[in-house]
């Protein structure tokens, strides 16, 4: 049997994730996932890839807000309301997308660029703003938010597993950065996971994880290394991409809990 093990969002792009027990599927995936964003002065999207420090910056739920602060200095803070205040909007570039948000405020432009060292802005993606799924694998014309391309990614926990047993040095699961673990199964079964569903939401596995840089760097300290993508070039290569998890579609809108039975057709 196939349960839903850990569920994650990443409410800001590239900066901590929150785990949770219970999340609501929304039109473009979890509910708060990839809705706000970093971009430097021309608009174009930040991510761990350029920035390492990402990481050492902690997201949490604070009620109507989010508290954002850095993993060594929780006193250091700032919130970030849920419901956009602002209606200043910019036009923002993530990949080949170009997309309309709202900046979220002068204040957590300041604070964000203090901490990282350079200018730039949060912005936030209103639900006026639609940002399709690759037509190359959309089924319904389905939109995403600030993800790398699609609503949600789903891993299964053997998988990792699987992976540690061959590092000299074992890694969590947070390095990949997935929403959905599940318990249960094969190593990587996901990648077989084509239709499924989870609590009356139907699912469909459309396109394998392509790997980067991301997965080398300790979401604890921000430090770069050489796995696990040294150690995953070796056996989970295709086309020169290092694949790990699935990218999901899905159709249906309701809640999903840690320990839900995941069916697969």
């Amino acid at each position: 049997m196939l349960q839903i093990s850990q569920l994650y969002i990443y409410p800001i792009k590239s900066l901590g994730g929150i785990s949770v027990k219970q999340a609501a599927v929304t039109d473009r995936g979890l509910e708060y996932d990839r809705r706000w964003m970093l971009v430097d002065d021309n608009g174009v999207f930040l991510t761990q890839r350029i920035l390492p420090s990402m990481a050492l910056l902690q997201v949490e739920m604070a009620g109507p807000a989010l508290k954002v602060y850095p993993k060594n200095d929780k006193g250091n803070s700032i919130l970030i309301p849920l419901e956009a205040e602002s209606d200043d909007e910019m036009e923002v570039i993530v990949w080949d997308d170009t997309c309309s948000s709202v900046l979220v405020s002068k204040d957590a432009d300041k604070w964000f660029s203090e901490m990282l060292g350079l200018s730039c802005h949060l912005v936030y993606m209103p639900d006026s703003s639609l940002r399709m799924v690759d037509k190359g694998y959309a089924h319904n014309g389905e939109v995403t938010s600030f993800s790398d391309g699609f609503p949600t990614l789903i891993i299964g926990q053997a998988s990792l597993d699987d992976l540690n047993q061959r590092l000299s040095m074992q890694i969590p699961m947070d390095r990949f950065r997935p929403n959905i673990v599940f318990r249960g199964g094969r190593a990587f079964e996901e990648d077989e996971m084509h239709s499924f569903t989870i609590n009356g939401i139907q699912f469909a596995g459309v396109k394998p994880c392509a790997r980067c840089v991301i997965t080398t760097i300790n979401q604890a300290t921000g430090e770069k290394g050489k796995e696990p993508l040294q150690s995953l070039s070796g056996y989970r290569q295709v086309n020169n991409k290092v694949l790990f998890g699935m990218n999901l579609l899905h159709e249906g809108e309701d809640i999903i809990h840690v320990g839900d039975v995941i069916t697969r057709h």
